[in-house]
């Protein structure tokens, strides 16, 4: 080999020494920096890993380095190559090691999704000419006074902006969507903004269900937006530490999207308020009924209704609506859409449960009935969608379904205890990624890896033992038949026990450690009967919780009104000298305490025709009979529920049956009920 060729053939190995040098060194600190990122995992051995890579980093340099300074030192060729592998080498670990970790965290980054699309349509009826926002000329437009809400008030704004719809059209402001929609059917106004959910909200209420076909939509406008600019929740949480004991809400998505990217509609459906202490591996599991009746917090004056309806509003609102009844701080929140469990089930290999018979629902995608038997068994993803949600076949109704969601929860738990497999976990981190939404921070994320290190100690320390001590709580409650201010309805609604709540709340907080452990020093039980978890909150109670209720006096002889008013301490008028109550100004099951003044009940003799048509125009019925109280929910809205039980809302001191009562709630006996205006709480009959 001639001199030149020799020169020639040393730059080349130089060159290519050079080219592995700078890639060992790049994927060098692109695995350091991916390490890094990883806190709270660790942190010896991710320092230990670190400083490894950086020693090897050093001896490289110094041997580059010794290459190129020392030109006319002979190097064995067979260790240059030698050195070229290790580089080689070095680089696909360090590379392997970087993208894995880069995968893993943009996956959980993900998780909290940033952004989200909003939605917000413009609607009115379906026998409405217009069929384009350009026509709308002349119309009364509902729309939020909510500032903050970003379908129900910024993107309307932004269209009325655009569209110059203050030129020649009238706004309205309502503090909520039932009252908009009510008056959307009534004809008050001629259109709305409302969020594009609002068939999910509303198809379930009784007198609204082919709202989707009775409606048209105008006009819809998207708009992405951050999380952290709607949603105080979002900032609240992120200096939150889960090595401290937290509570976190589940919250169950009405969405058959693929991808959770969009503001989807929490129906309320599944509400599982879960308090964990990372301490001591406890925690609590409530699943809150959809019908509860309880302030919302967002509305104004904070007024009762089902806790279902809080979820148009936003996640902040259901949330705020929660902490304050229960006097709880909720640090976080999980939301999860029918696809998504559907696939984070088939992920994990199946979930396994008992059904306790046959039950059928729709599958994710509403296209196909889908069946499962009773009996032991592994379900797969749409087998489990169908335990989930079934209501209508289960004896308990509402509260069967919520305990079938905790056994999935549960179950989905031991389930991925046990994977082990990498491409698993993949599958498993994919799933969450796209049909998850948190406020959960990535790094809070990373976080739950020590507390998975203490179940897998305790795991490895005691065999076929629960690793987390799950204790259930039940919120007790009374059915009852209430007119509803806002949809102008008479709905079935389900009033907890203020004695039920005490104790769930008691029972959170010495969990969370913010009061101290009430010790048992008392227990007792039969040899004869079998031992049974106590569950808190289910009672039995001395007493229930319930609301004095406005009777429907209509049919009634002037003697009788007058008895029962006394009787229930009601201050009433009469309209006209004689005959039967043939209207009342204020409608039946309307809660007493929402009542100001006397009731004025008309008579069907001796009242003039001006009389019946003022009378028309303040109760808004046919003064042959009091529909208001019925419409929406068939002849139980004539139904005095719990009218004279209680002062408003007081405990009414009196004895419960014993056994333990069912924990079905049940409104009381009405002619071919109808109980719930939307399918939740009461079974079918």
């Amino acid at each position: 080999m001639t001199k030149e060729n020799e020169v020639k053939k040393k730059k080349t190995v130089k060159i290519i020494v050079l080219v592995f040098f700078i890639l060992s060194l790049i994927t060098s600190i692109f695995a350091i920096y991916e390490i890094f990122l990883l806190s709270s995992i660790e942190d010896l051995i991710r320092y230990i890993v670190i400083g490894i890579l950086v020693f090897i980093d050093f001896i490289l340099v110094f041997k580059i380095r010794g290459i190129f300074k020392n030109k006319h030192k002979k190097k064995k060729e067979s260790k240059r190559i030698g050195f070229i592998l290790f580089m080689f080498f070095y680089s696909v670990v360090c590379a392997l090691v970087g993208i894995v970790i880069f995968y893993v965290y943009g996956q959980l980054n993900n998780i909290n999704k940033v952004y989200v699309t909003y939605t917000s349509d413009l609607i009115t009826m379906a026998s409405n000419e217009v069929n384009s926002i350009d026509e709308v000329q002349n119309f009364t437009i509902g729309i939020l006074s909510d500032e903050a809400s970003p379908d129900g008030y910024i993107i309307p704004q932004e269209v009325i902006s655009s569209e110059n719809l203050n030129d020649d059209n009238e706004m309205k402001e309502y503090d909520d969507y039932s009252s908009m929609i009510a008056d959307l059917y009534a004809g008050e106004i001629d259109a709305t903004f409302i969020t594009d959910g609002y068939v999910s909200l509303f198809s379930e209420i009784t007198g609204y269900e082919n709202i989707a076909t009775d409606t048209k939509i105008i006009y819809s406008k998207d708009k992405k937006m951050r999380k952290t600019d709607t949603s105080t929740s979002e900032i609240e949480s992120s200096g939150k530490s889960v090595t401290e004991p937290f509570t976190i809400l589940l919250m169950g998505i009405d969405s058959t999207d693929e991808v959770l990217s969009k503001n989807a509609v929490a129906n309320g459906d599944t509400l599982i308020l879960i308090t964990f202490n990372p301490k001591t591996l406890n925690a609590t599991m409530l699943s809150i009924p959809r019908d509860s009746y309880v302030p919302i917090a967002c509305w104004s004056g904070k007024a009762e209704n089902k806790i279902t309806h809080a979820a148009g509003y936003g996640t902040d609102c259901m949330m705020n609506t929660i902490e304050e009844y229960f006097d709880v701080n909720i640090d976080y929140y999980a939301k999860i859409n029918f696809k998504g469990l559907v696939k984070l089930v088939d992920a994990v290999g199946g979930v396994d449960v008992v059904v306790p018979k046959e039950l059928c629902t729709d599958d994710s995608s509403r296209g196909q009935e889908i069946c499962i038997q009773p009996g032991a068994q592994t379900l797969n993803g749409e087998q489990a969608l169908v335990f989930a949600r079934n209501r209508k076949s289960l004896s308990n109704g509402d509260f069967g379904r919520a305990q079938h969601q905790q056994e999935i929860v549960m179950a989905l738990i031991n389930k991925m205890k046990t994977i082990t497999d990498v491409s698993k976990f993949m599958e498993i981190l994919s799933t969450i990624s796209n049909s998850l939404d948190t406020n959960l921070t990535t790094k809070q994320i990373l976080s739950f890896y020590n507390v998975g290190k203490d179940i897998i100690k305790r795991s490895l320390a005691v065999d076929d033992a629960e690793l987390i001590n799950i204790q259930q709580l039940y919120l007790q409650g009374t059915g009852q038949m209430i007119y509803d201010e806002r949809m102008r309805l008479v709905l079935w609604d389900y009033v907890p026990n203020k004695n039920s709540r005490n104790d769930i709340i008691q029972a959170m907080k010495e969990n969370l450690e913010l009061v101290e452990h009430e010790e048992i020093t008392e227990f007792s039980f039969s040899i004869n009967e079998p031992y049974e978890k106590e569950v808190i909150g289910e009672g039995p109670y001395k007493s229930t919780t319930t609301y004095s209720l406005l009777p429907d006096f209509t049919g009634d002889s002037e003697a009788q009104a007058r008895a029962t008013a006394s009787r229930l301490g009601i201050s009433i008028s009469f309209r006209g000298t004689s005959g039967y109550v043939v209207s009342q100004s204020y409608p039946a099951n309307k809660r007493l305490d929402k009542i100001s003044g006397s009731v004025v009940l008309t008579l069907s003799g001796g009242s003039s025709v001006e009389d019946d048509e003022e009378d028309n125009k303040t109760t808004g019925k046919d003064n042959s009979k009091d529909n208001s109280t019925t419409s929406g929910s068939g002849s139980e809205g004539n139904t005095n529920t719990g009218g004279g039980t209680g002062d408003n809302m007081e405990e009414d001191n009196k004895e419960e049956p014993a056994p333990t009562p069912d924990p079905v709630p049940t409104p009381d006996p009405v002619p071919t009920p109808e109980p719930s205006d939307d399918p939740g709480t009461v079974p079918d009959e």
